[in-house]
């Protein structure tokens, strides 16, 4: 019996379509639901789906005045505020295309960014590093409220498969790559209502991420509005320790998070959350200690999720499905997957590298202006994640390990090539490797191994770093080593690497 496990066909998206007006389609019906609460340890700011949705819309007509048309790049530098998800859902509105970008890239990596994707607009927070130069005009955040209220602009509905936004991820090759989705990407995510998630329109979703983040505009913010939910987001400044009570007083049935956040949460009280029904992870594998943990504490599961920027999540556990013990989880309803070797689907219980059908609407266009890279990661039928699994009899998948050596930083991948380029640039840095390594049983860390001619300071290689490096890729660990270990060929072994630190270094 081979790997291969089909759930069917998914619901067909309409033939014409906007992502837009699919996450904003029941706010005619429930104006005066909220939609939206920023909470602070204090409160919140409300917003209603009748304010979201005049808010998007009249922000798209503001957008237009700047002559742009259809297709045009929008390049959002903004930070953890309501305009994000605002800007993002106007420019897909007119049929822009929004480019979200975290708020921690250097000056360095956006430059690079824009000579990259070419946009048109770039809708900047005062105090988020932007191009140098800016290679088009930019409009401050500070106007954007005067957008609100202007006339709302008509949804330019058309076909489903043209490019919608871009998103970035980290790549093997050294440098992130532009991840272009279809406004088809919103439709393939109602698989994960049941899927993953247990999604209802009476839920009230708390998302410890920042706005600004894909996983939280995702998960914490279009699913719910697509199926007439209420998000709530911390607001700025909210702490972990806050999060407990934010979750009782604005009484959320579905919490989500990295695992990094669920291990600072808990090392607080948590009240009573009577009416959490469960919670979701992604972005990492949640740690056994931190979900037994989580259990204990609140008395209900967490349900992790396994995807990719290429093409969101596709396997995870669910309330109707829960994921069997030391796996990731079954394909969702509606996707096709397989492990493969290099003859096609491996059998059942024989390791190989996950994929995914490219019939999956949720699978991304392309890498942007990247031909070749987008079909570098294809084989027939399948895309390939270079992750390496193992599927049991009945659809089950085990994760085996990152086949790319691709790090993970709170919950976002980065690549080692990236952290090595930016530190081999160090005058007195020979040779350097990074890696993830294991600290504690529930923790791991990005770590940074060079030789050189003496110990450098840490706190130097921190500042330099810094100049090129956002905060969450740069190392926590730098240690010298008289040699890195490579194989015959001359291939750098990162997993020696990690075996030898974590052997000498064990975790707690």
């Amino acid at each position: 019996m081979d790997s291969l496990f089909d759930q069917g066909p998914p619901p067909a998206c309409p033939s014409r379509f906007n992502m837009a007006a699919h996450v904003l389609a029941l706010a005619p019906q429930h104006p005066d639901k909220i939609a939206l609460a920023v909470l602070t340890p204090t409160g919140a700011t409300r917003w209603s789906y009748g304010r979201l949705e005049q808010a998007v819309r009249g922000t798209a007509t503001g957008l237009l005045t700047h002559g742009l048309a259809p297709g045009d790049r929008v390049l959002m530098r903004m930070g953890n505020t309501v305009d994000f998800p605002i800007t993002y859902l106007a420019a897909l509105t007119v049929g822009l295309i929004p480019v979200p970008t975290s708020s921690l890239l250097t000056v360095p990596e956006v430059t690079r960014i824009a000579a990259e994707i070419d946009p048109k607009l770039i809708v900047a927070e005062p105090g988020v590093s932007r191009p140098d130069p800016a290679p088009c005009p930019v409009i401050e955040t500070g106007a954007l409220a005067d957008m609100h209220d202007l006339p709302p602009a008509d949804f330019q509905i058309g076909d489903p498969d043209r490019p919608a936004y871009v998103i970035y991820t980290s790549g093997t090759a050294g440098s992130p790559r532009a991840v272009t989705h279809a406004h088809r990407a919103i439709w393939a995510r109602r698989l994960m209502w049941d899927g993953w998630y247990g999604l209802r329109p009476d839920d009230r979703l708390l998302h410890a991420g920042a706005f600004n983040w894909t996983y939280t505009l995702g998960t914490g913010l279009m699913d719910p509005w697509s199926i007439g939910a209420t998000a709530l987001i911390p607001g700025k400044g909210v702490t972990p320790a806050q999060l407990p009570l934010l979750l009782k007083r604005h009484d959320a049935t579905i919490f989500a998070g990295a695992p990094g956040v669920y291990r600072q949460l808990l090392r607080h009280d948590i009240p009573a959350l009577p009416k959490l029904r469960h919670g979701l992870s992604a972005g990492e594998k949640m740690p056994d200690a931190t979900r037994r943990h989580w259990e204990e504490a609140t008395g209900t599961p967490v349900h992790e999720a396994f995807g990719m920027s290429e093409c969101s999540t596709f396997v995870s556990g669910a309330p109707a499905h829960p994921a069997p013990p030391g796996t990731l989880g079954y394909p969702q309803p509606g996707r096709r997957v397989a492990v493969l070797g290099e003859d096609g689907p491996v059998p059942i219980g024989t390791p190989g590298t996950l994929a995914v059908s490219n019939r999956d609407p949720g699978l991304m266009l392309g890498y942007w202006g990247a031909e070749d890279e987008t079909r570098a990661r294809q084989s027939g039928e399948w895309f390939l994640t270079g992750d390496t699994v193992r599927m049991a009899e009945d659809g089950a998948l085990t994760y085996l390990g990152r086949g790319d050596d691709m790090m993970n930083a709170g919950g976002v991948r980065v690549s080692p090539i990236e952290v090595e380029s930016a530190l081999t640039t160090h005058s007195a840095i020979h040779e350097c490797a990074a890696v993830e390594v294991q600290v504690k049983a529930d923790t791991t860390v990005i770590a940074a191994f060079y030789t050189a001619d003496a110990d450098l300071d840490p706190t130097e290689l921190d500042r330099f770093a810094a100049q090129s490096l956002a905060r969450y890729k740069m190392p926590r660990i730098y240690h010298r080593v008289d040699a890195l270990p490579k194989n015959p060929n001359g291939k750098l072994q990162r997993r020696r690497l990690r075996e030898d630190w974590e052997t000498a270094h064990p975790a707690d």
